[in-house]
Parts: structure tokens; sequence; C-alpha cells
């Protein structure tokens, strides 16, 4: 109960600082007009961006089957070391450490590059690899915190890309494909990866957390092989 409440009243901090915005130094896009097939219109946009095709397909991929870290944690704390509720707390501590580093460490990009991307997910595979062979309890807690760091990275960058890349009359519509299926594929994953952890053992659920981040760099390698001529194809809204 009173951790719910804890929870809660750390979002007066977001109210007020959306309150504290100052609103009139907002750069305003032009909003494109409504009209029927708008979504469709945005898909049809997507399919002519392969540089944006691999990246719904790297966020596919790790949010739907790696960032379940509810479920990693929660099982890694009982079953593998056998703690409780405090050192559970401790590891999800460590890991939004890793986050903070991470998005921090985005920042300071002048924009986001494809190749941080890649990058970031194989790191992110590693990392998934190294906490799920970990012995001891802090071992886990250290590995954490470099999959928390590439998971924010990941995210950070991939955001960014699709943003900054898209132009505004479409940017609304692809930013709507792009949550969705960042977000849409949790539901699928999450009971998979929680029955792997159930049948068999949560070292095997973070190994398929680790199979989805390596082989969304593999997409990532694939596109780049492939594609690297949209670095002329795409000059006003590079990527790479």
């Amino acid at each position: 109960g009173p951790v719910f409440l804890i929870n809660a009243a750390s979002f007066g901090a977001v109210l007020v600082s959306l309150k504290v915005l100052r609103v009139s130094e907002l750069q305003r896009s032009p909003r494109a007009p409504r009209q029927r097939g708008a979504l469709i219109e945005g898909f049809r946009y997507v399919l002519t961006r392969p540089d944006i095709c691999v990246i719904l397909v790297m966020v596919f991929l790790i949010g739907t089957f790696g960032l379940n870290f509810p479920i990693f944690i929660s099982t890694m704390t009982t079953a593998a070391f056998h703690k409780g509720a405090a050192e559970f707390g401790v590891l999800s501590s460590v890991m939004a450490i890793g986050s903070v580093v991470g998005a921090l460490l985005s920042a300071r990009r002048e924009k986001p590059r494809l190749r941080f991307l890649f990058v970031a997910t194989a790191v992110f595979g590693i990392g998934c690899v190294a906490a799920a062979v970990m012995p001891t309890f802090w071992g886990f807690a250290i590995a954490l915190t470099v999959v928390g760091l590439a998971s924010q990275t990941m995210m950070t960058t991939a955001n960014g890309a699709v943003q900054l890349s898209t132009p505004p009359a479409v940017r609304g519509r692809v930013m709507a494909i792009y949550m969705a299926i960042f977000m849409g594929g949790t539901p699928i994953g999450a009971p998979i990866v929680g029955w792997v952890a159930n049948e068999f053992g949560p070292r095997w659920a973070i190994g398929v957390g680790a199979a989805s981040g390596l082989l969304a760099a593999f997409v990532g390698l694939v596109w780049l092989i492939h594609y690297r001529h949209l670095r002329l194809r795409y000059a006003n809204h590079r990527l790479w």
C-alpha cells in the first residue's frame, strides 16, 4: 500500500514540470489536415523507408521478448538467488542507474545514428547473456546495469531517429505505428517469457531476451550491408 502511494506522489514532479513549461517558446509544426486513409498513408510512407522498417523490426523484437524486466528480475531474485522484496528493489534500482546513464549518453549526441542503435542492441544481447549466466547476486546486478544502459540507449536512439527523419506531415502517423509496434508486442512476449521461466527456469527466460537483442543486431547488420547506399538516397533525412 504505502509503496503505491509513494509512486503516485512521485508524479507530482511531472505535473510541476508540465506547469512550468514556457509554452510560448515552443516551436509548433503546422497540423496536417485530417483526411480519410491517413493511417494507411502512414503505412505506405513507412514501406518506402527501409531504414525506418529495420528500426521497427528491431524495436519489435526487443520490445516483445527483451524488455520483460519485471519477469527477469523477479524470477531471478526468488528462484535463482532465493532472495526477497528488498533484494528485488536493489536490483531494480541498479538497473535504473544504468538506464539513467544510457539516457544521459544518448542526450550528448547531436543526432541519433543507426550505428548507435546497432551497437546498443548488440550490447543488450550480450548483457542479457552475461546476466543469465551470472552465478552470484551482485554479479547479476552488475550485468543488469549494462542491460539497463543498453536498453535505454536503444529506445532513445530508435525514437529520436524515427522522429527526426520523418517529415512533419506524416510524423504523427509514423510515430503511432512505431508505438503500436513497440508496445503492442508485450502482450505477446510476456506470456511466452513467463512460460519459459516457469518451465525451464529464469536464466532461460533471460536467454530469450538475449536472443532478441542479438537477432535485432543481426537484422541491423544485414541492413547496413545491403542498404548503405541509402546514405545518398535519403540525403535530406539521413540517419547513417
